[in-house]
C-alpha cells in the first residue's frame, strides 16, 4: 500500500500539471471503487480551475473553488498524467480531463481507492478524526505522551493509529522504532518521554528522508512523475526478516503485531 513518503512524491508530482489548470472533464469508467464515486461529481468540477493540490494524511486533495476532490490510492492505486486522448487500459477508472489536452488517470487494479468529493467550508468524514501531520508543529512529544498515557497497546500499532498520527505505516513504523532503539511489542504507556522525544525525531526524520528520495517502490506503487521511489535500498529493517542487522550484526527478527509484518533487532531495541 502506498505510504505517506509515496502520496507526497505524488502530490509534487502531478502539482506542477494541476494548479492553474482548468478541468474540461470528468470521465467515471468505473464507479465502484472503495465507495462509489458520487454521481454529481462531474457537474461539480467541470469548468472549475485546480487551486492547489494538498495532501492530508494519505488522501490527495485536488482543491477548486467549490470543494476538493479527494483521492485515495488504496492498495494499489496509481495517478498517472496522460495525453486526454490516450486509450484507457483495463484498470484506468477514472479521468480528470484538463483544459492542457492531458488527463490525470486513475489506475487501480485491485479497487481499493477512491474518488470522493469535500464542499467547500466543510471537512469530510474520513478527515474529521485524523491526527496531526508526523511532520508539523503539532506533532510533539508532550503530544505523543499525553496520547500514549496508561496505553497498553503495542507502540507499533499505537503509532500507525492514524486518530494518534497520519501517515506512520508499517515500513516507516519499523524503521523509525530501530531507529529510536525502541522494541515494537513494548507497551505504549511504558515509554519513558526521553525516549518518546527520540521517537518523534526517528518518525520525522525517516519519512522526511522517504519523500526526499521518491517514496518506497514496492509492488505497484509509481509516483506522479513516472519514476519510482528509492528510499527501499536504504531500510534498515522492513523486509530483512533474518538477515544481519546493520548496526550490531545481530540477526533480526521477524513476527506478526496487528496482522503486520514487524522486524526489529532483539540487541538493538529494548
Amino acid at each position: 500500500m502506498p505510504e505517506l513518503p509515496e502520496v507526497e512524491t505524488t502530490r509534487r508530482g502531478i502539482e506542477p500539471h494541476l494548479e492553474g489548470r482548468i478541468i474540461k472533464d470528468l470521465t467515471v469508467r468505473q464507479p465502484k471503487l472503495r465507495w462509489p464515486v458520487p454521481e454529481q461529481l462531474q457537474t461539480l468540477v467541470s469548468g472549475k480551475r485546480v487551486v492547489s493540490v494538498t495532501r492530508r494524511g494519505k488522501y490527495l486533495l485536488l482543491n477548486l473553488s467549490n470543494g476538493a476532490v479527494m483521492v485515495h490510492l488504496g492498495m494499489s492505486g496509481s495517478l498517472y498524467l496522460v495525453p486526454a486522448d490516450q486509450p484507457p487500459g483495463y484498470h484506468d477508472h477514472v479521468d480528470l480531463v484538463l483544459d492542457s489536452g492531458m488527463a490525470l488517470r486513475l489506475t487501480d487494479p485491485r479497487r481499493f481507492g477512491s474518488v470522493l468529493w469535500q464542499p467547500l467550508g466543510e471537512t469530510h468524514e474520513l478527515l474529521v478524526k485524523l491526527g496531526p501531520e508526523p511532520l508539523s508543529d503539532g506533532f510533539t512529544t508532550d503530544y505523543l505522551q499525553q496520547c500514549c498515557s496508561e496505553r497498553k497497546q503495542s507502540i507499533k500499532q499505537f503509532i500507525m493509529n492514524s486518530h494518534v498520527v497520519v501517515g506512520v505505516g508499517n515500513i516507516y513504523a519499523n524503521e523509525a522504532l530501530f531507529k529510536a532503539g525502541i522494541h515494537p511489542k513494548r507497551a505504549a504507556g511504558n515509554i519513558s518521554k526521553v525516549r518518546l522525544n527520540r521517537l518523534v525525531e526517528e518518525i520525522r526524520t525517516v519519512l522526511a528522508k522517504a519523500i526526499e528520495q521518491g517514496g518506497t517502490t514496492l509492488k505497484d506503487f509509481v509516483g506522479g512523475d513516472g519514476q519510482p521511489g528509492y528510499f527501499k535500498q536504504q531500510l534498515n529493517v522492513y523486509g530483512r526478516g533474518g538477515e544481519s542487522c546493520h548496526h550490531c550484526k545481530s540477526t533480526l527478527k521477524e513476527i506478526r503485531l496487528g496482522q503486520r509484518s514487524t522486524v526489529y533487532c532483539p540487541e538493538c531495541q529494548h
